[in-house]
Order: C-alpha cells, then sequence, then structure tokens
C-alpha cells in the first residue's frame, strides 16, 4: 500500500514514519484493494490545550474515501487512534458491500 506522510511544519524522524507504516499496514488484512493512504500530523498550537498532536489519516479505496482523525499528547497516541477508528470503518464498509 502506498502511504504519503504530510508533517505539518515539522520534520518527522524515520522512527515516527515505521509507526505509522506499522500501524497502517494492519488495515490491508481487512481490505485487499486499498488505493493508497495519506498521513497529516499536525501541532496544534492553540494555547490551553494539553492534546496537541493532530493525527488524520485519508484513506483511499475504490468508489470510497475513509477519513479519521484524533488528538492526543503523542503522535504515535493520535496515529494509533486514527488507525482503530480506519479499521472500524473498513470493517463496516466490507460488511456493507458484502451485504449489497
Amino acid at each position: 500500500m502506498y502511504i504519503k506522510i504530510h508533517s505539518i511544519h515539522f520534520d518527522t524522524d524515520e522512527k515516527l514514519e515505521k509507526f505509522i507504516h506499522e500501524k497502517l499496514s494492519r488495515v490491508e488484512r481487512f481490505a485487499s484493494k486499498i488505493i493508497g493512504a495519506e498521513v497529516f500530523l499536525k501541532l496544534d498550537h492553540n494555547k490551553g490545550t494539553v492534546k496537541d498532536k493532530i493525527a488524520e489519516i485519508k484513506l483511499k479505496l475504490p468508489g470510497k474515501t475513509l477519513y479519521a482523525e484524533e488528538r492526543s499528547m503523542l503522535f504515535e497516541e493520535s496515529v494509533e487512534l486514527a488507525s482503530d477508528s480506519i479499521v472500524r470503518q473498513v470493517k463496516k464498509h466490507k460488511e456493507k458491500i458484502q451485504q449489497e
């Protein structure tokens, strides 16, 4: 699966990119026709927010784009939560297709 990682206003390290690839590889177990994925990593600079690390994942399937956004204190946690959400959406989408 092709994964494009966008880090907004900072550079990601190799460890974080490897973590993202590992988490998104789980999605391939549930959907075989994935076109690609985009991951956006952002920092929320608003004062007073503790959960300032934002991870957005867009997963492109034939005829459908799935989206998840999560925020937490660590990018790894945000990515994990967002990938879990994407997995749930893929399962739901797959069930819907099988019912048709």
